[in-house]
C-alpha cells in the first residue's frame, strides 16, 4: 500500500480557506492517481476531486469553482485548497491514492468544521 498522511483541518467561518496537504510514501508518486473524499456524519464518502499523473482534474459538482486540488510530484504531496467554505463542507476528507501496482490506499483523515 501507498501510505498517506493528510493535515490542514481544521475549524472555520463560513467563507473562509483551508488547504488540505497529503504526503504519500511507499511509491512511485508521479504515477499515483491522487484524490480527496469526504464523509459527513450519516453519509457516505464521497469523491470531491482527483487528480492524475498528467496532472488532469476531475471535481465533484459541489466543489467546482471554489476547491482546487494539485500535485507537487517533487514534495510527493497533493493539496486541497479549499475557498469559500460553508457549513455544508463539514467533513472528514480523507486523501485517497490509486496505484496500479499496489492497489487504492487511504489516509486516516483530517476534520474539517465550517461554522455558520
Amino acid at each position: 500500500q501507498v501510505q498517506l498522511v493528510e493535515s490542514g483541518g481544521g475549524l472555520v467561518q463560513a467563507g473562509g480557506s483551508l488547504r488540505l496537504s497529503c504526503v504519500a510514501s511507499g511509491s512511485r508518486f508521479s504515477n499515483i492517481r491522487m484524490g480527496w473524499y469526504r464523509q459527513a456524519p450519516g453519509k457516505q464518502r464521497e469523491l470531491v476531486a482527483r487528480i492524475a499523473s498528467d496532472r488532469s482534474t476531475n471535481y465533484a459538482d459541489f466543489v467546482k469553482g471554489r476547491f482546487t486540488i494539485s500535485r507537487d510530484n517533487a514534495k510527493n504531496t497533493v493539496y486541497l485548497q479549499m475557498n469559500s467554505l460553508k457549513p455544508e463542507d463539514t467533513a472528514v476528507y480523507y486523501c485517497n491514492a490509486l496505484s496500479i501496482t499496489l492497489g487504492t490506499s487511504w489516509g486516516q483523515g483530517t476534520q474539517v468544521t465550517v461554522s455558520s
